[in-house]
């Protein structure tokens, strides 16, 4: 399955993709900064139902959702794990809920936002930092490479996994990390003599 398939953004009518990309990034923000005072288990579920009720109402299909999620799973279930054992169950869904619910809300804006509407939202935003020497048109790139390279990541890894199985290796952690890696730093290498090639320097 080619990484193609896996792009962020599916356009829509709702409501959700109605709102300005500004007005979007600023409400994730938002949500990330009040995370920090909703740590609680009523908290983590009042965030959790937003995050789930966002997609709802975008009309995001469900299967694209998970797709983008999945890859997070096992570091989710690690991290509970953790957390329950050298604290509380409580602690656990505090924390995990938490990170869901942000991914969940995360997703949910690059899936209804253009990535040009948010690269043009941080060069706007970025502009006066350009007096102390910031180049905003630079972190709009990076903002794009980072987002572009969600999906490719992800394909990389169904790719690896297929080749994994076809070779009976079976779930070994190594066999899928190794290979995941490399082919991750040859796309980065690639992606770095684009730039170059079009006189964007390092």
């Amino acid at each position: 399955m080619s990484a193609a398939t896996f792009g962020l953004y599916h356009p829509g009518t709702s409501v959700v993709h109605r709102l300005p990309a500004g007005a979007k990034l600023l409400a994730l923000c938002a949500a990330g900064v009040g995370s920090v005072f909703a740590a609680s288990v009523l908290g983590v579920t009042a965030y959790l139902a937003v995050a789930v009720l966002v997609p709802l109402v975008a009309r995001v299909p469900g299967r694209a959702l998970v797709r983008q999620l999945r890859p997070l799973l096992v570091f989710v279930v690690v991290l509970a794990g953790f957390h329950a054992l050298v604290s509380s169950p409580e602690r656990a869904y505090v924390v995990v809920g938490m990170l869901l619910a942000l991914v969940l809300l995360a997703t949910a804006l690059t899936m209804t936002t253009p990535t040009s509407a948010l690269v043009d939202v941080v060069v706007r935003v970025a502009g006066p930092l350009r007096r102390v020497g910031v180049d905003p048109e630079r972190l709009g790139l990076l903002l794009a490479l980072g987002l572009r390279a969600i999906p490719v990541v992800i394909g990389l890894a169904l790719e690896v996994r297929d080749a994994q199985r076809a070779r009976g290796l079976g779930a070994s952690p190594r066999a899928f990390a190794v290979p995941l890696i490399v082919r991750s730093l040859r796309h980065a290498d690639r992606v770095g003599e684009a730039l170059a090639a079009r006189g964007v320097d390092d």
